[in-house]
């Protein structure tokens, strides 16, 4: 019996960080010019349901790639997650956890500035609210 290929993990050659499968070269002539960090607060690496939603558009008509990335992919990496831009389009991340009562949805815009230097980084840090008294807390 033959085992599958596993895809090969990329990782940025500047942060070291696990590059999120995808998320390099995503426009055909354009060179990728920002490193997006991932920056997710430690304290809700032990969240169980949440994710991170991210969208780009190298267009305003039509989305370029889209990918979920859970939270529990953090407490496996280490070293962290980015995602490489060309220096055009638009970025959204959305961190989304259903697990509380209201669910958590919270979204943030990236505009790329077609002048962005190649080499530019950037963070984007997630923290989500601490649970509320009196909610349902699931067992640990």
């Amino acid at each position: 019996m033959t085992k599958p290929n596993e895809p090969q993990q990329f990782r940025s050659a500047g942060s070291g960080r696990s590059v999120v499968p995808g998320w390099m070269n995503l426009v055909p002539g354009q060179p990728d010019a920002v490193e997006v960090q991932l920056d997710l607060d430690p304290a809700d690496q032990d969240r169980e349901q949440a994710c991170l939603l991210v969208e780009y558009w190298a267009t305003p008509e039509d989305i370029t790639l889209q990918s979920i990335l859970p939270v529990r992919a953090f407490s496996a990496t280490p070293e962290g997650w980015c995602l490489f831009l060309p220096a055009q389009g638009r970025m959204l991340v959305r961190a989304l956890d259903p697990e509380p009562n209201p669910p958590i949805l919270a979204s943030h815009w990236i505009n790329v500035d077609p002048q962005t230097p190649v080499g530019t980084v950037v963070h984007v840090r997630v923290k989500y609210p601490a649970p509320q008294q009196g909610e349902d807390q699931p067992a640990h």
